[in-house]
Order: C-alpha cells, then sequence, then structure tokens
C-alpha cells in the first residue's frame, strides 16, 4: 500500500502529538504547522499529499490555509479536523475546497482510513455532518444573518456549543485543550456580549438556534 504523506496543522502541540501517535503504518506524517503562516510555508516546502486541517487557529484559521494555499493553484488535498460540528464551520472549509471534515473524536483507525480515501480523491465526512453539506449545496439560499451569533469569536461558539450540551467547564477544557480559567474567560464573554445571566439561559440560547 502507498504510504500517504501528511502535514498537521493544528494550534495545540499536544493533539498534534496524539494524532501522531495514532495514525496507522501507511500514514507519514512529514511535518506540523501550529498557525496559518507556519501551515502556508510548511506545505509550500514539504508538499504532502493530505494535509489534516484545524479549522480554527491564529491567523485567519483553516479557511484562510484554504484560500491561500489553494489560490495559489496547489494540488494538496486537505481533510479539516475539529472539535466543531457546527454547520457554518463545515460548510466554510468545504466551500473553500477541502475534501473533507471530521470531528476530533474520531478513532485513529477511522482517521487513517478518511486520510487515504481523501489522498485517493474521495469527499469523507463523519456521519451527521454529511446532512450539513447536502443541505447546503442544495439550498439557494443564503443562511440568515444573525447579528448577536456574529458577534461571538468562534472559540466562544465552541464553549457557547458544549456549555448548552451540558458540559463541565473541566469537560470544556479537556475537549478543547484550554484551561478551566480560559473557559470561564469565553463564558463571561459570552454572557456579556448576549446580555445573559447564566449558563441554563445560555443553553436555551443556543438550542433556539439549533447550535446544540
Amino acid at each position: 500500500m502507498k504510504t500517504v504523506r501528511v502535514l498537521i496543522v493544528d494550534d495545540h502541540r499536544l493533539f498534534r502529538s496524539g494524532v501522531r501517535a495514532e495514525l496507522g503504518p501507511s500514514i507519514q506524517v512529514i511535518g506540523e504547522a501550529e498557525d496559518v503562516e507556519s501551515a502556508v510555508k510548511a506545505i509550500a516546502e514539504l508538499e504532502p499529499d493530505v494535509v489534516l486541517l484545524d479549522v480554527h487557529m491564529p491567523g485567519g484559521g483553516g479557511q484562510e490555509v484554504l484560500r491561500r494555499v489553494l489560490g495559489s493553484g496547489s494540488q494538496v488535498r486537505f481533510l479539516a479536523l475539529s472539535v466543531s460540528d457546527a454547520a457554518e464551520d463545515v460548510i466554510g472549509v468545504i466551500r473553500g475546497g477541502a475534501r473533507g471534515y471530521v470531528t476530533k473524536t474520531i478513532s485513529g483507525t477511522e482517521l487513517t482510513d478518511a486520510i487515504i480515501r481523501v489522498s485517493e480523491g474521495d469527499a469523507v465526512f463523519s456521519p451527521r455532518l454529511a446532512g450539513f453539506v447536502l443541505d447546503a449545496f442544495a439550498s439557494t439560499e443564503a443562511p440568515p444573518i444573525d447579528p448577536e451569533l456574529d458577534s461571538l469569536t468562534q472559540r466562544e461558539r465552541e464553549v457557547l456549543r458544549l456549555i448548552a450540551r451540558g458540559y463541565a467547564y473541566k469537560e470544556i477544557a479537556k475537549e478543547l485543550f484550554i484551561s478551566v480559567k480560559t473557559v470561564e474567560t469565553h463564558v463571561s464573554s459570552v454572557l456579556r456580549k448576549l446580555q445573559l445571566s447564566n449558563r441554563h439561559e445560555l443553553s436555551r440560547w443556543a438550542t433556539a438556534r439549533r447550535l446544540v
């Protein structure tokens, strides 16, 4: 079986190390990058077969990497790997040119298979995400603008989504590879921006917008 050369792009070193350890022998990790600038540079220098791309990173995120790399005429294939399963994130990177999108709950065996399939030209999605893509490309209507939602950063949306699912602060910190104090800071910011008082109101707000 052909060895697939992979570049891992994620802003959490611990997560990158974990991915390396989980991938099968048919995958060769040739490099890592932690933000947009280092990703664009590494892709140009190393010419990987597949880039495992986090959606939310310093410098503009996965969509900015896609824009700069594919806009230059590169033929590299991208597989988004993110903690976020929000429709706007999935649709954004697929429109940007990624060949697939899987969440970080995926197993090492499943991720290895997904990388191989993307390298062969297939499109790969975590099961519940495929519907987002089909719906998005079947619809000609632009999604409605939500000023309150747009006021939140991508990280704040991720924290909000996990709060609405009943995660404790420690669980959110573990899921997003951030500290509990950082989680508390994000929650305070979301409460302030949305003019809400507690996590129960946050949950209702998120559920009403189908963010859960």
